[in-house]
């Protein structure tokens, strides 16, 4: 039986403001920094740095899937991918020695350890998509013909 009550709801609004923040912050702040300064500064690791933020939205989000019995595989394996994928990508730095700056931040270990921080963040997108449409499911006017 679906649920779509107000917990619910606020699950899924809360959850998918939380997954979107890592996101958008830094194309936020990146707007601010050119109009201000007039020097364009993309922070592509921000979204990795408030992962946190992410994951607590994501599961905020994987709570009101299971509760609907909508949007779960989306939700729960773009989680379980976004945390695979920057785990991966942590410990590749640091197998590597990118994390400690043993190695210089070019060649096939850089091009993999940012492959895979990209893939990241594909991953948490879609996590975020998920909410959005989670979001319409529940906000979704039934049509007059059925009952």
């Amino acid at each position: 039986m679906e649920k779509k009550n107000a917990l619910t709801k606020g699950l899924t609004i809360v959850g998918t403001g939380l997954v979107w923040f890592p996101l958008l912050a830094p194309l936020l702040l990146s707007a601010v920094t050119g109009m201000v300064e007039g020097v364009f500064r993309l922070d592509y690791l921000m979204p990795a740095e408030l992962f946190l933020v992410a994951l607590l939205g994501g599961l905020l989000l994987l709570w009101a899937a299971i509760r609907m019995q909508a949007r779960r595989g989306l939700i729960g394996w773009g989680l379980g991918l976004a945390v695979g994928l920057l785990v991966g990508s942590q410990v590749l730095a640091v197998v590597t020695g990118l994390a400690h700056g043993d190695t210089a931040p070019d060649g096939w270990a850089w091009i993999l350890v940012l492959t895979l921080l990209g893939s990241y963040i594909l991953a948490v997108m879609g996590v975020g998509i998920g909410g959005i449409l989670l979001l319409r499911d529940q906000f979704k006017v039934p049509s007059q013909g059925s009952k």
